[in-house]
């Protein structure tokens, strides 16, 4: 989620601004310190119920936006309202309050995110593999720390793994802020957020890149519009929805789809990657497939424009349209990346191009307007903005997919560009309409709907 707010902000005023941004995770990485001192030493003078408290309280604020909210909007703020809210009731101090359940609960979760994170690493061997099976070494570490009652009995649970994320935070922070400080004006902060050829790709368009608020800055071009065919489009027999939604699909004859993912700028580009030579993708080879290594790359080939691509398969299951973005910045980075047309299933496919075409249009959004600073107070406070966050954390750990392109378009764009009224007014004009429907159906004074009188 840091990371998507720097991107917001770019790399221009991050750079200017670098030794804050370290400050602040120094700050972070004391504080994180502190709090497992604290909850090791036995003292707990920041109790579990105060991280219950509050997340409890956003959870409540959470709810009361999905109210006021509708289509992904509201799916995504009742999750992320349901989950907060059922961790913080088990760190009140309440009848149900049990550290031995809060140990489990984190134990769990961080052991399925840990063995996830080790088996995608293994199975894909994107660039920096290694240092990704470390990180799911250390988060099963963790994990052993969470479900272990020593020192404290599980009651100093929550601070300790508090303090943990704390500190991770805290060093992560000073390492982007570290390599923001000698980062060459123009450069996308995709060189310092991605990997392997995800960043190789964006570095050639640096001198393409104008400074913002530069007389070429193009903020206001046309519509930009995200495409995405679903695995199960075309196939005649899903399995599970979850799988087919996020991975792929397995037709009656074994053949596997991975669906597609395409963008384009109105009038201007296409984005749309494939391979020159249909990949082999039935059951026996497809796992050798998934290898992000140099010796599955196949020459590729680029569509023309959905029109084209439309008629020759089907439209597009899905469409994000974007309003906030830079053309400039789009038109760049496409002109880099089609000078080399080499296609990877995992490592350079259709989703991963359209993945950080995305990322580079909406890079340094927020520093084209004077109120950069409330407006970054407000995605702090969207849950679509964490579930950006906790997608695009998720694709690192394996690769994109089309499904995982479309759930992050929905959520980028439900950031940038919220409704013209917020939450909290809808939500009141919502009540305010049932309270009068109320009035009215029960014949109140006022209400419009004549009393009865009697005899």
């Amino acid at each position: 989620m840091i990371q998507l707010i720097l991107l917001f902000l770019g790399a221009e005023i991050i750079r200017r601004r670098w030794r804050s941004l370290c400050a602040a995770g120094i700050v972070w990485l004391l504080f994180g310190i502190a709090l497992c001192v604290d909850a090791l030493d036995g003292t707990m003078w920041v109790r579990p119920a105060y991280f219950g408290i509050a997340m409890i309280l956003e959870g409540l604020v959470t709810f009361l936006a999905a109210l006021g909210s509708n289509g992904t909007a509201r799916r995504m703020r009742l999750a992320y309202g349901g989950v907060i809210v059922g961790v913080g009731l088990l760190m009140i101090d309440a009848p149900w309050h049990n550290d031995l359940a809060i140990a489990l609960v984190a134990g769990l979760a961080l052991v399925a995110d840990g063995v996830w994170r080790f088996a995608s690493a293994w199975v894909v061997r994107f660039p920096g593999w290694r240092l990704a099976i470390a990180n799911a070494v250390f988060e099963l570490l963790l994990a052993v720390v969470a479900l272990e009652p020593w020192p404290t009995w599980y009651k100093g649970e929550v601070g300790t793994l508090a303090g943990i994320l704390f500190i991770v935070s805290g060093v992560n922070l000073v390492r982007i802020a570290l390599q923001l400080r000698t980062l060459p004006a123009g450069t996308p902060l995709g060189t310092v957020f991605n990997r392997g050829r995800a960043r190789l790709m964006l570095e050639p368009i640096m001198p393409a890149v104008p400074e913002a608020g530069s007389e070429t800055d193009d903020t206001t071009a046309a519509g930009l519009t995200v495409y995405v065919w679903t695995p199960t489009e075309g196939v005649r027999v899903p399995v599970y929805q979850s799988v087919t939604r996020y991975i792929a699909a397995r037709d009656e004859d074994g053949v596997i789809s991975t669906g597609h993912a395409a963008l384009g700028l109105d009038g201007d580009l296409y984005i749309s990657h494939y391979p020159a030579v249909e990949i082999d993708r039935d059951a026996g080879n497809f796992a050798q497939a998934l290898r992000a290594t140099t010796d599955n790359d196949v020459p590729g080939r680029f569509l023309p424009s959905y029109a084209e691509e439309a008629a020759g398969w089907c439209e597009a299951s899905f469409r994000v349209t974007f309003k906030v973005f830079d053309a400039h910045r789009l038109r760049a980075f496409w002109q880099a990346y089609r000078q080399d047309s080499t296609y990877n299933l995992t490592n350079r496919n259709c989703s991963s191009a359209v993945a950080n075409a995305l990322e580079v249009s909406v890079e340094g959004v927020l520093d084209r307007h004077r109120n950069a600073v409330p407006s970054v107070g407000k995605m702090l406070l969207s849950p679509e903005l964490w579930m950006a966050g906790l997608i695009r954390q998720r694709a690192m750990t394996m690769t994109w997919t089309p499904g995982l392109v479309l759930d992050y378009a929905r959520a980028l764009n439900a950031t940038l560009s919220p409704p013209l009224q917020p939450w909290w007014v809808r939500l009141r004009d919502m009540f305010k309409a049932i309270s009068r429907q109320y009035r009215r159906g029960h014949g109140h004074p006022g209400s419009g709907m004549a009393t009865p009188v009697g005899p």
